[in-house]
């Protein structure tokens, strides 16, 4: 039943996406698939959600959001060789295209978890773009205490896709720190996730455009011009969304994180910072 009810909310989302944007054509409902998907990556709270949504927003472009049933198997499809997780990934996708009534336009698929399936994507469909979003860690982290997903707190709840919120080892932590997962401060969990989600975008072995928050609500035109031809879209109507990114959060976690979270999140994730040039090596 809960599947049921995740594809007709997917398909009341995206056909409602693209009822909107230029009177949806019987063409770009139910015309031949494009295969040229854009799958946008990062760790939550990096705005994977702002760059889909803006890439989504172009001609010939649909935002699909979090595809539910994307996301609710990604946790088993990370245990599987490549070639058998691309194939299972290709037969979730095309079903959720086919509910969505996607037709000939590009899908933008923006579940942050398919920063650990970047090569079978890449597999999957060997026309799609990977755009993998970087923002500080420190900021991340602000932003997932904020939410509580990691925290004791929301035990017991989930998410659309049936991922339990909570303190226990999610299929990211390393097998050999499960026992530690749980234990440690909530500061240090959520720069753990970050961590973690971030290398593994970072070691796919396939091309992925890698690009920086910082940078992109610094100078959207320019990151604009780079996006757009890794996408192949149109780099004006590009530039126009990318200029709605909000900046006020760059560097919120100096006024929000504490001494002792600082320190936790430096502690699980500090390499990471620092390779980034988010801190000094």
């Amino acid at each position: 039943m809960r599947s049921v009810v995740r594809s007709a909310g997917l398909q009341a989302r995206v056909a409602r996406r693209l009822a909107l944007r230029r009177g949806a054509t019987r063409r770009e409902r139910f015309g031949r698939r494009d295969d040229r998907l854009v799958f946008v990556v990062g760790s939550p709270r990096s705005g994977t959600t702002f760059l889909g949504g803006a890439i989504g927003s172009l001609p010939g472009f649909v935002d699909m959001g979090e595809v539910a049933p994307v996301k609710a198997a990604i946790p088993e499809l990370v245990a599987l060789p490549v070639p058998d997780a691309a194939a299972r990934l290709r037969t979730i996708v095309d079903a959720a295209r086919r509910v969505g009534l996607v037709g000939a336009v590009r899908p933008v698929e923006q579940t942050p978890e398919m920063a650990y399936l970047v090569d079978a994507a890449l597999v999957a469909f060997p026309e799609c773009r990977v755009v993998h979003i970087v923002r500080d860690g420190r900021d991340v982290c602000c932003s997932l205490l904020e939410k509580g997903w990691l925290g004791s707190a929301r035990a017991g709840g989930a998410d659309d896709a049936g991922l339990r919120y909570g303190v226990e080892p999610r299929f990211w932590v390393e097998v050999e720190r499960h026992d530690e997962f749980s234990t440690v401060s909530e500061a240090q969990r959520v720069a753990w996730a970050w961590r973690r989600y971030v290398e593994a975008a970072r070691s796919a072995y396939g091309p992925v455009f890698e690009l920086r928050y910082e940078s992109l609500a610094a100078d959207p035109d320019t990151t604009a011009e780079l996006l757009a031809a890794h996408v192949d879209a149109p780099v004006e109507p590009l530039a126009t969304a990318l200029r709605a990114v909000h900046a006020e959060s760059i560097g919120r976690f100096r006024r929000d994180l504490s001494a002792e979270e600082l320190a936790d999140i430096e502690r699980e994730a500090g390499d990471l910072l620092r390779d980034l040039g988010y801190l000094e090596p």
